[in-house]
């Protein structure tokens, strides 16, 4: 009997992590990893594993904000790590602060920033600049992440639009996993009309429909990246994990969790 396509991808990704594991001894890898990834890394670490005897420890926690739980916090206060995965402006701060190994970076996936609002709610225009622009003034409540999608917007997206000041009363930052959760729990509860984060946070949350990611022109340029600690116990096995999860054999995955594959490496 030919085995299945399911059978088939496992068994493309077991091969794709013995290949890129080399002759490491089996190691426990500690993991400090944002959301926005987090979906493609679950379906994946198990055949990663599986593979190559590595053990993953993992931790959920923001790229940036100012959250106890967020990455730089954690490293900061000497959180034992032998790998980052998150928002890759936020990675290239960490290495300009000597935190991780600028030159261990690895860009593993675009994302962009997309809106979600109640379901059966109507789905607002934003298709253009204007259109967002007119759906921000209009909605009753606005929410946002504590991470880089949501810094992106309030910092830089609502002061271009020149509605910064007009909004800010009736939108709210929401704090993410662990111990927080996606904007989209908050918009399906209708405390909120519309709310935004990286696609990739939104798409699979019950209780809301997606209505698009934001224009072209103010979308801005976001990849999540995994680099190395600049303490890092497992530099082997740890340099396999990214490689594996940056190989053709994750394409699959990192689409249907809403982000774009690099096809350039």
């Amino acid at each position: 009997m030919k085995p299945g396509p399911i059978a088939l991808w496992l068994s493309r990704l077991a091969v794709a992590a013995l290949s890129l594991a080399g002759a490491a001894s089996a190691a426990d890898v500690r993991v400090l990893i944002s959301s926005g990834f987090h979906g493609v890394y679950s379906e994946l670490g198990p055949a990663f594993e599986h593979a190559t005897g590595h053990h993953l420890i993992t931790t959920r926690g923001p790229s940036m904000g100012d959250s106890p739980e967020a990455i730089p916090t954690r490293l900061a206060r000497g959180e034992a790590a032998d790998v980052v995965i998150m928002d890759g402006g936020a990675t290239d701060e960490l290495g300009e602060r000597g935190m991780v190994r600028a030159d261990s970076k690895i860009v593993l996936a675009r994302s962009q920033i997309g809106m979600v609002v109640r379901a059966g709610a109507a789905k607002p225009d934003i298709a253009s600049v204007a259109a967002l622009r007119s759906t921000l003034l209009a909605a009753k409540s606005i929410a946002y992440s504590d991470s880089g999608s949501g810094t992106y917007l309030s910092t830089t997206l609502f002061p271009k639009l020149g509605i910064a000041e007009q909004i800010a009363g009736k939108s709210r930052k929401v704090r993410g996993p662990p111990s927080g959760e996606p904007v989209a729990a908050v918009v399906a509860r209708g405390e909120a009309e519309i709310g935004f984060q990286q696609v990739a946070e939104l798409i699979h949350i019950a209780g809301v429909s997606f209505v698009g990611t934001i224009p072209a022109e103010v979308q801005p340029p976001m990849f999540f990246a995994g680099a190395l600690t600049s303490t890092v116990p497992q530099p082997e096995a740890a340099t396999a994990l990214l490689r594996f999860l940056a190989s053709p054999a994750a394409a699959s995955a990192i689409l249907k969790a809403g982000l774009t594959p690099i096809t350039a490496r």
